[in-house]
């Protein structure tokens, strides 16, 4: 388990650095990039950790382990999930995260849009999640289809679209990874324009390639191995 206090102050404030030489390069405000703390099979204790430093987002992949997790963490943090969504994970989903980041084909606004309803929960922030790259081993909407998609988000009664995310093709070339971000903001925008929404989240960058993410207008970046050190198989609640 992450019971490393001072490794893991340490290693964030390496990762602020990072963040903040990358957005003085690009002239931006890196108090305006929100950094999430991945915490996939690490167990409550890393949960908490990051909520003490203060990271109060908390990312993580799968619905289930999640949900189990949320048991014993102790600190009051803003959940979402950033894994792939089955529709039969929807109503669980839609009871533990307070943001899902990965709706990517109609089906799953049809399933959260429902889920909402039985639950009673009147709004649920999503996230578009689009395969900017193309690469078929990534889940994701295309960018031909991303429109239709957004709109039917923005129609739904109990969803609420807020942006953005998108995972770059894995490539030893960093500048694939740029493409990718640098075409997610152009996509954001012209969505942004044609729904009348400001779609002011760009969920985008993690450990090995934040810096071309904050540059490129990141506001929301998802870092795990940089925090934590590399994953473990698990973790017991």
């Amino acid at each position: 388990m992450m019971t490393d206090p001072e490794g893991f102050d340490r290693r964030l404030g390496e990762v602020r650095l990072r963040i903040a030489r990358a957005a003085e390069r690009a002239g931006r405000d890196a108090g305006e990039i929100t950094l999430m703390a991945v915490t996939k099979t690490h167990g409550p204790e890393a949960v908490d950790l990051a909520a003490e430093a203060g990271l109060r987002h908390i990312g993580e992949n799968r619905v289930q382990e999640a949900a189990k997790k949320q048991h014993g963490v102790k600190a009051e943090v803003f959940w979402e999930l950033i894994g792939p969504l089955q529709s039969n994970k929807a109503r669980l989903a839609a009871a533990h995260f307070d943001r899902v980041q990965t709706v990517d084909r109609p089906k799953i606004v049809r399933a959260l849009d429902r889920a909402c309803g039985e639950l009673g929960r009147s709004e649920l922030p999503v996230l578009v999640q689009v395969n900017v790259s193309e690469d078929p081993r990534k889940a994701g909407v295309s960018v031909a289809e991303a429109s239709a998609l957004a709109e039917s988000v923005h129609a739904a009664k109990h969803l609420r679209l807020e942006g953005l995310m998108t995972l770059p093709a894995l490539d030893d070339d960093p500048e694939v990874a740029r493409r990718a971000f640098a075409g997610l903001r152009e996509l954001r925008d012209r969505l942004a324009d044609g729904l009348g929404v400001p779609l002011s989240v760009l969920s985008m960058g993690m450990t090995g390639d934040l810096e071309a993410a904050v540059e490129e207008g990141s506001t929301l970046l998802r870092v795990g191995t940089a925090l934590f050190g590399e994953r473990e198989t698990g973790f017991d609640a």
